[in-house]
């Protein structure tokens, strides 16, 4: 049986989910900000015999993740998915989405897949003299302006309004070093929750490259986020960047795909 699920199923759900909090870190943190009820949100659960949860799947806009520990009804999950019109755009963990390719009708747009790792501890994580702050709203533009310095980095024309949205409603936050008032260094967390939360945005300034800055930065936030109890996960696709983060802790747990 595939239904809705309500304001009613959250425990019920975050049960399921937290098992794998790190994977899930996408459908956890909008059911917590966002809840069961705004037009532009669902999420539908199958659950077997003895009214246990199998899978999920979560539409946030025209974006859907499914998950699942086991095998589960790829086809009733496709049916809900094109109810919605095109674009679609299908992410999650790689042995659940691939379930759905074979699906013509989905339309699946181009395939990307990347390293999922997670950090639990602060074993090795270092304190440093350097100086850091933490990011205020009125530093979203020098933030976007360095992300925009970066070649690797492609901006979205509404990135300030969702990096505005998220730092205003927690969850997202940023940790930044500066010289002589330019912004030289950056790291940043999207889409935490009470589990856990994602790095992004690690950037620095091609002049200021090769100090350590961005190696201190990222001690500093991790610390401060792991101390809350939280874990740390990120995507990566680039083996020296999977080097450098598991030299401070991280460790692969699978891969991520997304099909845009």
């Amino acid at each position: 049986m595939i239904r809705k699920m309500t304001k009613n199923d959250h425990n019920h759900i975050m049960g399921f989910l937290s098992g794998e909090p790190s994977i899930n870190l996408f459908i956890i943190g909008d059911l917590e900000v966002f809840g069961y009820d705004p037009d532009f949100q669902d999420i539908w659960a199958q659950f077997n015999k003895q009214g246990e949860i199998k899978a999920v799947l979560l539409r946030f806009y025209q974006s859907f993740i499914p998950y699942a520990k086991d095998e589960f009804d790829v086809d009733s999950f496709v049916s809900i998915i094109t109810s919605f019109p095109q674009p679609r755009l299908l992410s999650g963990k790689t042995e659940i989405v691939e379930k759905f390719e074979p699906y013509k009708e989905l339309q699946l747009g181009k395939k990307q897949e990347t390293f999922f790792a997670e950090c639990k501890n602060i074993e090795y994580l270092e304190k440093t003299n350097i100086e850091i702050k933490k990011a205020d709203i009125v530093d979203v533009d020098q933030i976007l302006s360095l992300r925009k310095s970066i070649d690797e980095f492609q901006i979205r024309d509404d990135a300030q309004e969702i990096l505005l949205t998220s730092m205003q409603s927690n969850t997202s936050r940023s940790y930044f070093t500066e010289e002589n008032g330019t912004m030289t260094t950056c790291v940043s967390t999207t889409a935490e929750n009470s589990f856990s939360a994602m790095i992004v945005g690690v950037c620095t300034r091609k002049e200021y490259r090769r100090k350590g800055l961005a190696t201190a930065i990222m001690h500093k936030l991790f610390r401060d986020v792991l101390n809350e109890g939280k874990l740390l996960c990120l995507f990566y696709d680039n083996p020296e960047a999977g080097r450098i983060y598991k030299r401070l802790g991280f460790k692969d747990i699978g891969k991520w795909t997304m099909y845009r």
